[in-house]
């Protein structure tokens, strides 16, 4: 039963992430430009913030696949949460998707990410912003009780930080869900391939440079009681 709770949290608050985000990005397109880059990424910031407040006490609010694994590398959770947490975040997702289409049914990409430039571009960029979002969630709550308070508005921050420099070049997705479900329900499967890796090696990577960079206790292979990384 609490691995089930776990579970509806990650759906419940993935689904609130692409609702929210991809909406604006629809919003914004169907009223020509009234929400602005700069809404569309505080959208993102602020659904994400007000989510790891909801839920993060039961799951630890990942609402992403590539943190997932970025936990797990880091062995932050056990490896039989992995998929769960994964199919109930893209999941979420594609419901979300699937309300979108519902509520705006002549929009052609429902929020798809897609590269402005080239591909190589967006993925390195993807990598990158995904690498500094997941160091951040590594590094932020390790040093006092009152920094893990703040985890929440950090990290719905950075996400708005990097949408509002990258958004207008990648997407800056970060989150391999949020791409997925767009794609999947509007049928845009070009380039997707950047928004399902380039997050995931970024996540990756981040657990190494928290280890050289953290105390030796805060990015060590330790796993907590409640599993809850946020």
């Amino acid at each position: 039963m609490t691995n089930m709770r776990k579970l509806t949290a990650e759906m419940l608050g993935t689904y609130a992430l692409v609702f929210a985000g991809t909406g604006a990005i629809i919003v914004n397109d169907v009223s020509g430009g009234a929400v602005s880059p700069i809404g569309i990424a505080l959208t993102f910031g602020l659904i994400v913030l007000a989510m790891i407040y909801a839920v993060g006490e039961v799951s630890g609010a990942h609402l992403n696949p590539a943190v997932t694994i970025g936990f797990f590398a880091a062995k932050r959770i056990s490896g039989y949460q992995v998929t769960g947490y994964i199919i109930s975040q893209c999941a979420g997702a594609i419901l979300a998707s699937c309300t979108l289409q519902i509520l705006f049914p002549m929009h052609g990409s429902l929020g798809a990410t897609l590269p402005a430039g080239t591909p190589i571009q967006s993925f390195l960029l993807e990598t990158i912003l995904t690498f500094l979002l997941m160091f951040v969630i590594l590094s932020v709550p390790c040093h006092s009780r009152e920094n893990r308070h703040l985890a929440p508005l950090v990290v719905g921050a950075v996400i708005t930080l990097e949408a509002l420099f990258a958004g207008p070049v990648s997407g800056a997705s970060m989150n391999p869900a949020r791409s997925l479900a767009p794609a999947v329900v509007s049928l845009h499967f070009e380039s997707l391939w950047i928004y399902l890796t380039a997050p995931v090696l970024g996540a990756s990577a981040s657990v190494l440079a928290c280890r050289c960079v953290q105390e030796s206790d805060c990015c060590r292979p330790v796993m907590s009681k409640k599993e809850t990384c946020i």
